[in-house]
């Protein structure tokens, strides 16, 4: 019943209209809500269709009870659960996902899904800052509604600046991204602008449908949106390889830009399930 339900799901007109032609920002405020009540009467039950819709796996968690369903979104894994490598010129996954488009950026264009590009100058607010790594190479990381929700430093590294850029938050599988046009572009998103070892790196948590937030263990988004909306923040923390920086409160996705001397690590393959703390690339 399960498999044959999902598969009903995952029809791909079925999937966009259920996901996408609804009223977004209200069914994201109103999962948000019921993702944060404590009481069992609604939390067991989210829990259960959690469990029931996604094939998560708790077996590296620390614990597998949780008050709300965002406590189950957003919980912590057992210590040594991912391992990071302290090689200073390799490049980690920061998270756990699902590998989407990635390779050489053109210019400044990139790609959501072959055929559908989009514009980093669209993505990212600073021209300046886009022409850093324009020629170099971009990672698409899809986290599921299954999936560890924290994101990790890829690197030692030191956040110079974020901005936070208020959005739309259109669903961001691969079906909404093979009809949506620059959907990243649309979405909720913050910009992190990282220094690793004097090399930039840039990394674009996008916040999409249901529970849209995102949050950075270095900064105080909610009360940056309240006193500065999009404006860009400086910052001047330093995070060590593998140390976390922040959180969905549900899947989403995290775009990861590296300048031109970098490269990806052979062997990646669109769709390939990627654990946090995994090679990406060489720089």
């Amino acid at each position: 019943m399960r498999s044959a339900f999902l598969r009903l799901l995952l029809q791909e007109d079925l999937n966009f209209l259920l996901t996408n032609r609804i009223p977004r920002r209200w069914a994201t405020a109103l999962v948000g809500r019921i993702a944060a009540v404590e009481h069992p009467l609604v939390a067991r039950p989210a829990l259960a269709a959690w469990r029931f819709f996604s094939d998560v796996d708790l077996s590296d968690a620390a614990t597998t009870e949780f008050r709300s369903l965002r406590d189950g979104f957003v919980r912590r894994l057992r210590p040594g659960a991912r391992a990071y490598d302290r090689d200073p010129a390799t490049l980690a996954s920061p998270c756990d996902a699902i590998l989407g488009a990635h390779g050489r950026i053109e210019g400044d264009r990139v790609y959501q899904v072959k055929g559908f590009p989009y514009r980093l100058g669209d993505l990212v607010p600073d021209p300046a800052l886009v022409d850093r790594f324009r020629d170099g190479w971009y990672v698409t990381l899809r986290l599921t509604a299954a999936m560890y929700h924290r994101f990790h430093a890829p690197a030692d590294l030191t956040v110079e600046g974020v901005t936070y850029l208020s959005g739309d938050c259109w669903n961001v599988n691969p079906i909404a991204l093979r009809r949506v046009e620059q959907l990243f572009c649309r979405n909720e998103r913050a910009v992190i602008e990282v220094s690793a070892g004097g090399r930039p790196l840039l990394l674009v948590p996008v916040a999409a449908i249901l529970v849209a937030s995102i949050r950075l263990g270095f900064l105080d988004v909610e009360t940056v949106l309240r006193e500065q909306g999009s404006a860009r923040v400086a910052c001047d923390a330093r995070i060590g390889k593998g140390d976390e920086m922040g959180w969905f409160e549900h899947g989403s996705t995290i775009l990861l830009f590296l300048p031109h001397a970098a490269r990806l690590r052979d062997g990646l393959r669109l769709g390939d399930t990627i654990r946090a703390g995994q090679v990406l690339a060489d720089w």
